[in-house]
């Protein structure tokens, strides 16, 4: 009786130590599916789409609380790229939450015409306006995503959205959408 008393708990004990282990070793932090939409949408964390930044938006779009068409700096690469992944139906672009431009839009601000009510420091997402309370304020062009945040707020119209220079370096040719059907079949 003895013996199988301690072989059964010999047993459990081995059997505790591998499902520790297990889970540790195969331990999913959050859902994978929210990492694979989080990591199609262009990172801007405009809040176009209605919610605080992409990761938002990406958990909003896995739990079925939006759809995968309000995202207007992804556009319409982005969103055929998210049907693909959740084998939806590709939807155009709801124009409610803005328009894609091909060309991505900088913030300017006229240094002259600004009084520094830092009001549009306030309303930028990714902190890509510098400045101080009753300073110029300036906008750092390589944080910049054109989401066009700061123009709203801003009492005394001095900030334009001009559209960025392509040089060779940032320069990409969009990729056909046939060339997913490639992708897939080779």
């Amino acid at each position: 009786m003895l013996v199988a008393i301690f072989t059964i708990s010999l047993m459990a004990g081995i059997f505790g130590l591998v499902l520790g282990y297990a889970a540790i070793r195969f331990k999913v932090e959050g859902n994978p599916v929210v990492d694979q939409i989080d990591a199609l949408l262009p990172q801007t964390q405009c809040g176009q789409c209605t919610y605080a930044g992409c990761r938002p938006y990406a958990e909003a779009i896995a739990n079925g609380d939006a759809p995968i068409n309000q995202c207007p700096p992804g556009g319409q690469a982005t969103i055929v790229a998210l049907a693909t992944l959740l084998d939806t139906e590709v939807l155009d672009l709801n124009a409610e939450h803005g328009e894609h431009l091909e060309v991505p839009l900088l913030a300017v601000i006229d240094e002259q015409t600004c009084i520094g009510c830092t009001l549009c420091i306030q309303a930028c997402p990714v902190d890509a306006i510098l400045g101080a309370a009753k300073q110029m304020h300036t906008v750092i062009a390589e944080e910049c995503t054109g989401c066009k945040l700061c123009l709203p707020p801003c009492p005394v119209d001095c900030i334009d959205m001009v559209p960025t220079e392509q040089t060779i370096d940032d320069w990409k040719w969009s990729a056909p959408l046939a060339q997913q059907d490639w992708v897939q079949n080779a």
